[in-house]
């Protein structure tokens, strides 16, 4: 059978990390106040210099090299960001002008922090159909640009960066590599818990990011786990079949509530929230890179990559790798 293997992965974070106690010298927080409601110790924050466009590249291009491919073997971009360059183009066809693999399809996505399911859906869909044989997935964004910081609750939660992985279309035993099922939802009603408050379309300007924290969290827990038990009812697999999930990043206590409620121990369970902090549509790539990088995640293990984004929009995929 035809399935969409994942060959290589990457991540890029800007250059400045910006610590709990160097963020607290600007806003009315504390490092202990974060670290309890959070678990972020840290987030990387785009300058001047760096972009959503640029971050994507060079996360691509360590995808590339991961898989030992070159760039003009891609035939398909799918970039998941909330935060573009440009209103238009995609800057998904900004990285490929910066790869020098024109010509193909290159697209961006929105689904804010389930970009990166979203995106990888969309790709696994087209591959399998025929209309590209590699891809690049990726997923970026500069969060920074869009934050209150005046706003403690939000602010703080937030960093940049990207994640990308290529994708091939390969002919595969039942039992053999590649993503076995995705499942996405959205529900339009709960728009006005998290949300941007500006747009060309309303305002006129970019606007800032506004939550609602207390009952994302509640949607978040639910969705999370009705989701995954969904994809796994697909492949006839059961939680403790799971070798690591690797999730949105989007604080500590989603995680662990998410996962006690599957049952799954929680070292089971890729965290970089600590780190990273809530990358939006990159959290994923980037959890999934780290985990490759550092030997956890290897061939042939059983991976589950889910998020939810503002929406509500939210996903999850099982991959072998």
């Amino acid at each position: 059978m035809i399935r969409s293997v994942i060959t290589g992965t990457g991540s890029a974070l800007p250059a400045k990390c910006v610590t709990n106690a160097e963020l607290a010298e600007r806003v009315d927080t504390s490092d202990d106040w974060i670290v309890e409601r959070t678990g972020i110790r840290q987030r990387y924050i785009a300058d001047e210099t760096e972009f959503t466009s640029t971050l994507a590249t060079k996360a691509a291009r360590a995808a590339l090299e991961a898989a030992g491919i070159d760039a003009s073997e891609i035939g398909l971009i799918v970039l998941a960001t909330a935060t573009p360059d440009h209103t238009f183009p995609a800057t998904a066809t900004q990285v490929q002008a910066a790869l020098g693999c024109g010509g193909g399809v290159a697209f961006d996505v929105q689904a804010v922090c389930s970009g990166f399911l979203y995106a990888l859906a969309t790709a696994d869909s087209m591959l399998r159909t025929g209309m590209a044989q590699k891809a690049l997935v990726i997923g970026a964004e500069t969060f920074s640009r869009i934050l209150d910081w005046e706003d403690r609750t939000t602010c703080v939660l937030f960093g940049d960066g990207a994640g990308a992985v290529v994708l091939e279309a390969q002919d595969v035993a039942e039992d053999g590599p590649g993503i076995l099922a995705s499942r996405l939802h959205a529900e339009g009603a709960h728009k006005d818990m998290l949300y941007v408050d500006g747009g060309p379309s309303t305002t006129g300007t970019v606007g800032h990011l506004r939550m609602k924290g207390r009952e994302v969290f509640r949607h978040a827990v639910v969705n999370l786990a009705d989701v995954l038990t969904e994809v796994l009812a697909d492949t006839d697999l059961g939680a403790e079949d799971i070798d690591w999930v690797v999730p949105h990043q989007a604080n500590a206590r989603i995680l662990d509530a998410t996962a006690r409620k599957l049952d799954l121990p929680t070292e089971k369970v890729v965290v970089t929230v600590d780190r990273h902090a809530n990358t939006s549509a990159a959290s994923v790539p980037l959890a999934l890179d780290t985990a490759v990088r550092d030997g956890r995640i290897k061939a042939g293990d059983l991976v589950m990559f889910e998020a939810m984004g503002g929406g509500f929009t939210w996903g999850a995929s099982l991959a072998r790798m």
